[in-house]
Parts: C-alpha cells; sequence; structure tokens
C-alpha cells in the first residue's frame, strides 16, 4: 500500500517511515500541506491507500489540509497529532478524518488503525458502486442531484434532513459517523439539544426504508450504514 505521511519534522517522519517499510507500505513523505496536496495530485500513479497527517504544519494548519483533501477525495485520512483535548478530536472528525491518533502513540496500535482504515475504505468501495449520479447500496438508489430515494424501484418519500442523513452515511458505508459529526453537517449545530432529534431521524429513516438493519447504532460513538444485499 502506497502511505502518505505529512509530517514537517524530519527525524519523525524518517523513524516512522522506516517503520512503516518494514511492515510493507510504499511511504512516500510530504513536509507540508502543499506538498501534500501535490503528491495527492497525479492521476498516473498508483493511489495512496491512507494519509497520515500532523496538524502542526508549518505552511497552514492541518485541519485546513484535511479539509482540502476530503473536498477532492475519499481517501482515508488519520489525524496524528499532539492535541488530546476532546474539542479538538470532535473537530478533526467533523472536517472527515477517518481516525485521530494523539502522540505520543504505540506503532502498533497505529499499524492497527491504518489497516482498520483501509480495509472500510475497500469494502465501501465494493459496497457501493456509482450510478450516474447517484449512489446503489443493494436496493437502496439514492439520486443526489434530484434528492431521490427508491428501494427496489419504489419512491420513498423523505423530508430534507431525513435525506441529508442518509446521503451522509451513504458516502462512507462500514465507517462510523459520530452523532456529532452528524449533528454538525446535516443541522449545522451543536450536539447540545439535538440529540433526541438525531434519533427519531434515524428511526424514521429505518420505518419508511423498510430496512430496519440499514443504519447500525454504535452505542457510546454515532451511526453507520451497513450496505444491505441487493
Amino acid at each position: 500500500m502506497r502511505l502518505l505521511l505529512v509530517e514537517d519534522d524530519d527525524h519523525v517522519a524518517a523513524a516512522l517511515s522506516a517503520v512503516l517499510a518494514r511492515h510493507g507500505f510504499q511511504v512516500v513523505h510530504a513536509r507540508n500541506g502543499e506538498e501534500a496536496l501535490r503528491a495527492l495530485l497525479p492521476a498516473d500513479k498508483e493511489p495512496f491507500g491512507v494519509v497520515l497527517l500532523d496538524l502542526g504544519l508549518p505552511d497552514q494548519d492541518g485541519y485546513e489540509v484535511c479539509g482540502k483533501i476530503r473536498k477532492r477525495s475519499s481517501i482515508p485520512v488519520i489525524m496524528v497529532t499532539a492535541r488530546a483535548d476532546v474539542r479538538s478530536r470532535i473537530h478533526g472528525l467533523n472536517l472527515g478524518a477517518d481516525d485521530y491518533v494523539v502522540k505520543p502513540y504505540d506503532t502498533g496500535e497505529l499499524l492497527a488503525r491504518i489497516h482498520a482504515v483501509a480495509r472500510r475504505k475497500t469494502a465501501g468501495d465494493e459496497s457501493t458502486s456509482a450510478a450516474g449520479d447517484g449512489l446503489l447500496l443493494g436496493p437502496v438508489r439514492i439520486e443526489l442531484p434530484t434528492r431521490r430515494v427508491s428501494v427496489d424501484g419504489e419512491e420513498v418519500q423523505l423530508t430534507r434532513k431525513e435525506f441529508d442523513l442518509l446521503a451522509l452515511l451513504a458516502q462512507r458505508p462500514g465507517v462510523v459517523f459520530r452523532r456529532e459529526q452528524i449533528i454538525s453537517e446535516v443541522w449545522r449545530t451543536s450536539w447540545e439539544g439535538t440529540g433526541r432529534t438525531l434519533e427519531v431521524h434515524v428511526a424514521s429513516l429505518r420505518s419508511k426504508l423498510r430496512l430496519p438493519a440499514l443504519i447500525e447504532t454504535v452505542r457510546g460513538v454515532g451511526y453507520r450504514l451497513v450496505s444491505p444485499s441487493a
């Protein structure tokens, strides 16, 4: 697997690159945000499987880099940083990071997290296929431009927020979306006082789509979409 390591400290990057190489990764090192974004551009090379992104970069904040990456690609991003507070973690996940690892970290744990996000991405690619400007997940078809949803060819009437919630989860099947991230992206507000609203919308989607197992509750964390069989 090709892996993009975004780290401004050459000593840290060299040590981590050596460990990753011993475990079969082909590491490309970018020292700042601009180098990282340029490295993601070439279409004639094998795509990266994962990005390890430090937040303390010299030219721009790592959060900004993550946002730019997510606008152009669904590549898994793991933030690796010394910022351990909960607010920083939530902000990173809200921007689209797949995982968040705090320094200092155990190398074995980091390797496990890399493989985990790579597996989720592969599973999502296999279970979700593009259909024009829409998504197909088993019998469920989501047409993004027209905001229409159908199950086995039968259109299902959803409210605006129900559609936004389903579309968000469907972008990355198998990936757990934290409650705070869903509230931030769908309702454009903070978690306080909105949790019950999210639960109601999830229950409504399960009922309307007649697929109660489609949206899985991950206790204490959030929700993920489990792609149904066609």
